[in-house]
């Protein structure tokens, strides 16, 4: 047991040795990390730190520019603008993290069988790929929210169909690039099973590109949770999303009340630059090439 563990340690710190070393080569990265780093913490522990209950009205300080005690002013019924975008970060995120993850999955294993099998079953999957595509994203996404209604559930749903064909082209083509490689065909050679070959050799090469896909699948479901929330088919009021409250501002903007629209939007904008700067670290990390 002592000797497994002596053995099994420098794995793991060399691991580290190379997390730490794409984090810090590169400061994007690096704050691309952090950043990362501080909206999961508002979306872990966002009802616990923000400073007012994000529900809780009060017209006395109705439409009040930023100020000490309200640091991001608050909205037409009074309630903070900054205790809503912190709370709201949980469902932006929760929603964002269900939906690429079902697709992920999904997606991934439809394109693996696709790209090792051929024949028959890459041409129903990539039929299904090019039906989801032909259609205008966000439209399809509307279309199937209206039809079901506008729940989180329905929301998550929608998204997850919509990034659906991302995994099934990137997994597809990796997989039909590697299935007669050399390392493929001794797996096969020393008795692996197809499930194996494609769980154990194939796969763990196609991660790094998926990885990357999902950290831009993540920017563009929050846009599209936002996106549906702004135009009435997303989360409703008066739950704290920011698609809704940048709704809600755009109203106020012609009349001065500019903080209403701009911090969320602001926070919205902010939290997808971060996901599209976090696919190149995360690649350098899990990609075996960039290893030494």
């Amino acid at each position: 047991m002592g000797a497994s563990a002596t053995i099994a340690a420098p794995g793991w710190r060399d691991t580290w040795k190379h997390v730490r070393y794409v984090a810090t080569d590169n400061p994007v990265t690096l704050g691309a990390f952090a950043l990362f780093g501080f909206f999961l913490l508002l979306a872990l522990f966002g009802p616990w730190i923000a400073p007012y209950d994000p529900l809780m009205s009060d017209t006395t300080v109705a439409l009040k520019p930023p100020s000490a005690a309200h640091w991001f002013g608050t909205d037409s019924l009074g309630r903070d603008i900054l205790s809503r975008i912190i709370v709201a970060a949980q469902l932006d995120f929760g929603i964002a993290v269900s939906a690429v993850f079902a697709s992920f999955f999904l997606g991934s294993a439809l394109g693996c069988l696709a790209g090792f099998y051929g024949g028959w079953a890459d041409r129903i999957i990539g039929r299904i790929a090019d039906t989801i595509m032909a259609f205008p994203l966000f439209v399809l996404a509307m279309g199937i929210v209206a039809a079901l209604g506008n729940s989180v559930a329905n929301i998550i749903l929608a998204t997850a169909i919509i990034n659906l064909p991302f995994y099934i082209r990137v997994s597809r083509a990796e997989v039909n690039v590697r299935r007669n490689a050399g390392y493929v065909e001794a797996a096969r050679l020393a008795g692996n099973s197809d499930a194996r070959i494609l769980a154990l050799h194939l796969f763990p090469n196609v991660l790094p590109p998926m990885m990357v896909q999902i950290s831009l699948n993540m920017g563009w479901a929050i846009l599209n949770a936002a996106g549906l929330s702004f135009i009435g088919l997303g989360v409703r009021p008066p739950q704290a999303e920011w698609g809704i409250m940048v709704a809600e501002g755009a109203t106020y903007i012609i009349s001065g009340e500019w903080w209403i629209a701009l911090f969320p939007g602001a926070t919205l904008m902010l939290v997808v630059f971060t996901f599209n700067l976090l696919g190149d670290g995360l690649r350098d990390i899990l990609d075996p090439r960039t290893r030494t």
